[in-house]
């Protein structure tokens, strides 16, 4: 496929996004340090956290720039070692936590950052997460063109044991054991040893959407989709602060009540048009991690529900337009890429704006290239950019392949029941 213009609508999209994600930690921003300072007495002084979000900005479109221009053969190659790396950094962050130091960043329990010279941080679950992206869509197409996933078909009859050992020779040694194994270690390092629900789902949601749009058959997708939901129930109903954020978050006792009645506050308190830049009360300290994964709110309180449904608004084309670059991409394993990237975005943009409106338990996760911090903000800029140099390859026509197999599939049941009927 020929190389072409890019989809500039993404770029434009993510610089709209950066942007207003720089004015609203140049307006909290001031609140917030005198918040710390008088809590905490720390001297953070009023333009703290907003050049320390515009460096992690400035970053962010270097890397995102970096994977537009990066050859796209060197992503494959690197693919399975970034996630290897990921991997290797949570081990090296779960063995370093008990011990404490200068290398490790721990809150409220959890030890999920590495300390880094002046006074940055990295966050290996995110390298994590686009290591997964990029290691799934490169085992994913391989084993949809050998049809991994399920067992060779059997040519003459066969005893049980022999049943067994033609799955396991073509399918679990092939598939399944690979699949299961770098998965399930990487949602084992996040969710239990890291204990960061949030970033679990958005891994899930990555698994299942790339799993989904592999073409792998239907009764196989379930299996899975059952035992990932399975997993993340057990993790919920065997971690007691889990279990209260879900049994009280109602409730007016309950710490995580608080942040969402103040987060409903400033949503409501910003009626149609908001109060205005600067004259945000929420802000002020009554509503926790207000620059961090509250900012959905600010925004409701500063802007109001205009504000909101253009905000809403802009991250639904965004993830529309991811979808559109996948459909039209004819490499299978580029737009597993893409889609990774879409469900990797999504999980978050629909998981921040859900805690923030009391339609689920809280959680701490960032909504996408308007919350502070640098390391998800990079991560996500190196995937998007790499959507963009894959926007370059699309074709006139969209893929045909995946639908038109489950149809085969769906019709050759029938098929099969109507002669067993008759």
């Amino acid at each position: 496929m020929r190389r072409h213009k890019s989809d500039r609508a993404i770029a434009v999209l993510i610089l709209t996004l950066l942007i207003v994600g720089l004015i609203m930690i140049y307006m909290i921003g001031p609140m917030r340090a005198n918040v710390l300072n008088a809590t905490y007495g720390t001297d953070y002084s009023d333009n703290y956290f907003f050049l320390r979000q515009l460096l992690s900005v400035g970053l962010a479109l270097a890397v995102l720039v970096f994977t537009f221009k990066v050859p796209y053969r060197l992503v494959q190659v690197l693919g399975k070692w970034i996630f290897f790396a990921g991997i290797a950094l949570c081990i090296i962050l779960m063995i370093l936590a008990p011990t404490g130091g200068d290398l490790v960043s721990c809150q409220l329990g959890a030890c999920r950052w590495f300390k880094l010279p002046a006074g940055l941080s990295l966050q290996p679950s995110e390298v994590v997460k686009l290591g997964l992206v990029l290691w799934l869509a490169g085992f994913l197409s391989k084993s949809r063109e050998k049809r991994s996933w399920e067992p060779a078909k059997r040519t003459e009859p066969e005893s049980l044991k022999e049943t067994f050992w033609r799955w396991w020779r073509s399918s679990i040694v092939h598939f399944w054991l690979p699949f299961g194994g770098m998965c399930g270690a990487a949602l084992f390092l996040v969710v239990i040893v890291q204990k960061d629900l949030g970033t679990g789902a958005s891994m899930m949601a990555i698994i299942l959407a790339m799993l989904f749009m592999s073409g792998i058959k239907m009764r196989y997708f379930i299996i899975v989709l059952v035992t990932i939901l399975a997993v993340g129930v057990l993790s919920i109903v065997t971690s007691p602060h889990r279990m209260e954020r879900i049994l009280t978050f109602s409730s007016e006792d309950s710490s995580d009540a608080y942040h969402i009645e103040n987060a409903m506050i400033a949503i409501g308190a910003g009626g149609l048009w908001g109060v205005g830049p600067g004259n945000s009360v929420q802000a002020t300290g009554y509503l926790p991690e207000s620059i961090n994964d509250s900012v959905f709110a600010v925004i409701g309180e500063t802007f109001g529900f205009v504000g909101l449904v253009a905000l809403v608004m802009c991250f639904a084309v965004l993830l529309m337009k991811l979808l559109k670059v996948a459909n039209f991409l004819q490499d299978t394993e580029q737009s597993l890429i893409v889609i990774g990237v879409f469900a990797w975005a999504t999980a978050h943009v629909v998981i921040n704006i859900a805690a923030m409106t009391a339609l689920m338990p809280l959680t701490g996760i960032t909504l996408p290239f308007l919350s502070y911090g640098g390391t998800s903000m990079l991560f996500m800029s190196a995937a998007f950019g790499l959507v963009l140099q894959l926007s370059c390859y699309t074709s006139r026509e969209p893929r045909k392949e995946i639908l038109p197999e489950r149809l085969d599939e769906r019709r050759g049941r029938r098929e099969e029941f109507g002669r067993r009927r008759q």
